[in-house]
C-alpha cells in the first residue's frame, strides 16, 4: 500500500443532518481546520461544487460527449465514463490527466441556486480568514454527493497528499430509504493523522550522576544530596562503563552526564559532559556540589 494508505483504519469524523444552508458548511471546515490548528498540522484547504439534480444532468451529458471524443484513456477511465463519468476526472494517470485538461467542469455549468450557494461559501471562508483554492477536479464518486466537497492536503503525507475530506450529501438519506434529509460533514483516518502530529520535544534538563567504581557511591551520594535542592538528579549506583551512563543518561533526557571513576576519586573530582552542546569538563567536587556552575546567563 501507499504511504498514509492502509487496508485496516480507524477514522474520525462529524456529520450534521437537517441544515441545508451553507453556512453549517462553512462551520464543518472551520471546525476542522481549528483541529489541525490545535494539532500544529499544516495543511491547505481544496473547495469544489458538485452541483445538484437540477444541474448534474445535463453537465454528465457534456462531460460524456468530451470523453467520447477523447482517444487513449486508461482502462479505469473508460469503465467510469459508462458507470460514473465524473470519476475520470479524479483519475490519478498523468496521461489522462493531460487529455483531460479541457474537459468541461461542472464548477463551470452549475445552476444558478447552486452558483450563489457556492459564492456564499467562499464569502464565508474568506470572512473566517480561511485560505482555499478552488479544485475543479475534486469529485466524489457516489451519487449522493452534491454540492460542496472539500478536501485538506498536506506535502508531509507522500503521495496519497488528502489528509480529510469531505462534502455535502443531500441525498444519502433518501439513498438509505429515508427522507430528504441535507446533510454535511467530513472523515479524517486517524492513522494519517498520526503520521502528521509531531510530540513537541522535550528539552534536556537535570543531572544524571553514573558511578564507575562502587567506592565513588559515597561521594555521588552525598552530592546528589545537595543538587537536589537546586537541580533534578537521577543517581545510578550501579557501576558502569562511561558508555553505559551516557546511555543512561540519554534515556532520562538528562542535560547533564556526572561521573565518577577511579581517576576522579584520585583527583576529588567530577567528570562532566554537556548532552546538548557536547562540552566536557571537569570540576572539583566541592564546585560541583555547590552548583553554581548550572547559573548561565
Amino acid at each position: 500500500p501507499q504511504k498514509g494508505r492502509l487496508r485496516q483504519f480507524h477514522q474520525f469524523g462529524i456529520e450534521s443532518f437537517g441544515f441545508s444552508d451553507m453556512r453549517e458548511d462553512a462551520t464543518i471546515i472551520i471546525i476542522l481546520k481549528e483541529i489541525f490548528d490545535a494539532l500544529g498540522i499544516e495543511a491547505s484547504l481544496k473547495l469544489n461544487s458538485l452541483g445538484c439534480p437540477s444541474c448534474m444532468p445535463s453537465y454528465r451529458e457534456n462531460l460524456v460527449s468530451f470523453l467520447d471524443k477523447t482517444e487513449g484513456l486508461c482502462i479505469d477511465c473508460l469503465r467510469r465514463k459508462e458507470t460514473n463519468p465524473i470519476r475520470v476526472l479524479d483519475c490519478k494517470n498523468p496521461n489522462c490527466q493531460s487529455l483531460l485538461v479541457n474537459a468541461p467542469r461542472i464548477t463551470d455549468n452549475l445552476c444558478l441556486t447552486c452558483k450563489d450557494d457556492f459564492a456564499s461559501l467562499q464569502k464565508l471562508l474568506n470572512e473566517a480568514k480561511i485560505d482555499f483554492e478552488i479544485d475543479k477536479s475534486l469529485v466524489r464518486g457516489l451519487d449522493y454527493y452534491s454540492k460542496t466537497a472539500f478536501e485538506f492536503v498536506s506535502d508531509a503525507i507522500g503521495a496519497q497528499s488528502a489528509i480529510a475530506g469531505g462534502g455535502r450529501y443531500d441525498r444519502l438519506v433518501e439513498f438509505l430509504d429515508g427522507k430528504p434529509t441535507p446533510g454535511v460533514g467530513f472523515a479524517m483516518g486517524i492513522e494519517r493523522l498520526l503520521e502528521l502530529v509531531k510530540a513537541p520535544e522535550e528539552e534536556r534538563n537535570g543531572i544524571y550522576f553514573g558511578v564507575m567504581e562502587s567506592s565513588a557511591n559515597t561521594i555521588a551520594f552525598k552530592s546528589t544530596i545537595k543538587l537536589r535542592k537546586i537541580v533534578k538528579v537521577a543517581l545510578e549506583y550501579e557501576p558502569k562503563s562511561l558508555k553505559a551512563h551516557l546511555k543512561g543518561a540519554d534515556k532520562h533526557n538528562a542535560l547533564w552526564c556526572a561521573c565518577i571513576g577511579q581517576e576522579e576519586l584520585n583527583e576529588n573530582s567530577v567528570w562532566l559532559k554537556n548532552l546538548a552542546t557536547k562540552e566536557e569538563l571537569k570540576l572539583p567536587i566541592e564546585t560541583f556540589e555547590g552548583g553554581t556552575w548550572l547559573i548561565t546567563d
